[in-house]
């Protein structure tokens, strides 16, 4: 059998994305959406909102405003989640918890944060400072900013918004360098048109961004939750090849507005509405443009964000159960998904390094940049039972690892996780396989106390590697008149 050996992972060609909780549905929880889909993404998407001078604040805007509300946005702020944190604010609060679930199971943060455009640098600095231990994280500030019904739109015209963007970024790059920051405009909404929408406008924007991004929908009801998708006033079903044709075009006007440069394009949010197409076409159309995306040399898209896990309309893999929140009901986009981030194309890249020994130092820098730990073994059949045991110090560390594809997460303190579920599909029968691990911060933060580069590296030492239980037949096979 071959010794352990060390493992780099670095970005996909594709990578996948997934907003987690919005104004139509709750955050689920890390664990629940590993267990069903299966691996870990590499960002989760939070949208919050940060509105700190309005009354009614830190309030969620239909609660501090609630009326007989005529659109998904009729209210004073955007009807995200507030978030609590900036200026006098708490580090206590869902946000900052939900960020350190993510960075527990081995995922990076996506924060998308609709602000106030008013507001004075002292509060962008705030936000930016609360940000700093969260790693390699990027930071969606008013995005779809040429749209029309966000609360930031209402408040400014569109050169106030442009112009409080590349002040943000300033701000960020100086205050949390560990973050990247995302420019979202609504990109080229005709294949006729030269420019993008507004794109004169923001073009200094564009400058002053990490990235750039669009959000596309195949289909879109809009005028949900008050109206029902009957006729085509409130929502549109879109050709898919246009819309990927729309999206291609948008990264090539992004690069003409940074002279050349080519910055890395995400779409961040896309979906097909199942209130639009039903929910077989939906995942038709979700799984078409990925083969569009994987046909195309070019490579340009460094990744999507698929919108949403669970929602309670029909944007979602599932569907919020009315009965009981906490509950999701899965539509068929849900088994369509869980095989595109299976493919390859859309994985984290592997480059095997050398033999190692205990102890290991593995190094943590984001899901596109870490180390692992593979653990090479001979299975002489399909296990019907494979446990891995954390024993000593190693029931301490806060580990992600993955066994025939399928990844498990070990919180510190637990001692024995079960894996079996990795060859339930009955594809194994036997032969070599291995266990991969990895080292995500166990409390979701990085530490300043480990030095230089303390923002984007985190650093966890192994002294030991888990043991395996591993059982080919059933348990007690050898009872008399067991079946």
């Amino acid at each position: 059998m071959r010794k352990p050996y060390l493992v780099r992972f670095g970005p996909a060609v594709c990578a996948v994305d997934l907003c987690d909780g919005s104004e139509r549905g709750e955050y689920v929880n890390q664990d629940y959406i590993l267990t069903r889909l299966g691996r870990p993404h590499r960002a989760i998407n939070l949208m919050y909102c940060y509105y700190p001078n309005d009354e009614g604040w830190p309030l969620r805007a239909s609660v501090a405003h609630a009326h007989d509300a005529q659109f998904a946005w009729d209210y004073p702020y955007d009807d995200y989640f507030p978030y609590t944190g900036g200026l006098g604010g708490s580090h206590d609060g869902p946000v900052f918890e939900q960020m350190r679930a993510i960075r527990r199971h081995g995922q990076d943060v996506c924060l998308t944060l609709t602000m106030d455009p008013i507001l004075m640098d002292e509060h962008i600095a705030a936000v930016a400072r609360d940000l700093r231990t969260f790693g390699r994280m990027t930071v969606r500030i008013n995005h779809e900013a040429t749209g029309s019904w966000f609360s930031f739109n209402k408040r400014a015209s569109y050169e106030q918004v442009a112009e409080f963007f590349v002040r943000a970024c300033r701000v960020f790059h100086a205050e949390a360098p560990n973050c990247k920051v995302v420019l979202c405009l609504d990109g080229c909404k005709e294949l006729s048109e030269r420019k993008m929408v507004m794109e004169d406008i923001f073009t200094e924007a564009a400058k002053a961004a990490d990235i750039v991004s669009v959000d596309r929908y195949l289909a879109l009801h809009w005028g949900w939750p008050n109206d029902v998708c009957v006729d085509g006033r409130s929502a549109a079903d879109y050709d898919t090849d246009d819309i990927y044709k729309l999206a291609k075009k948008s990264y090539r006007r992004y690069t003409i507005m940074n002279d050349g440069v080519k910055k890395p394009m995400v779409m961040s949010e896309l979906n097909a509405d199942g209130d639009v197409t039903g929910p077989f076409y939906q995942a038709e159309k979700v799984a078409r443009f990925c083969e569009l995306l994987k046909a195309d040399r070019e490579h340009w898209l460094s990744g999507f964000t698929m919108y949403q896990f669970r929602d309670r309309g029909r944007l979602g893999l599932e569907i919020e159960d009315p009965n009981n929140p906490d509950n999701g009901v899965e539509q068929p986009v849900l088994s369509v998904y869980r095989d595109i981030i299976k493919d390859p194309f859309f994985s984290p890249s592997r480059r095997a390094g050398r033999a190692v020994k205990l102890p290991l130092t593995l190094r943590y820098g984001g899901t596109e940049d870490f180390e692992a730990v593979c653990i090479p073994m001979e299975l002489t059949g399909a296990p019907v039972l494979f446990e891995a045991y954390f024993d000593g110090e190693l029931a301490d560390a806060n580990l992600m690892f993955e066994v025939n594809g399928r990844w498990f997460y070990k919180a510190p303190g637990v001692k024995c996780i079960d894996a079996s579920s990795a060859f339930f599909d009955g594809r194994f029968t036997g032969g070599e396989t291995a266990v991969t691990l990895y080292a995500p911060p166990a409390s979701g933060e990085n530490d300043p106390a480990q030095g230089d580069g303390w923002q984007t590296d985190y650093f966890t030492t192994l002294t030991a590697l888990p043991r395996f239980r591993v059982v080919y037949g059933p348990i007690l096979n050898a009872v008399k008149g067991r079946s």
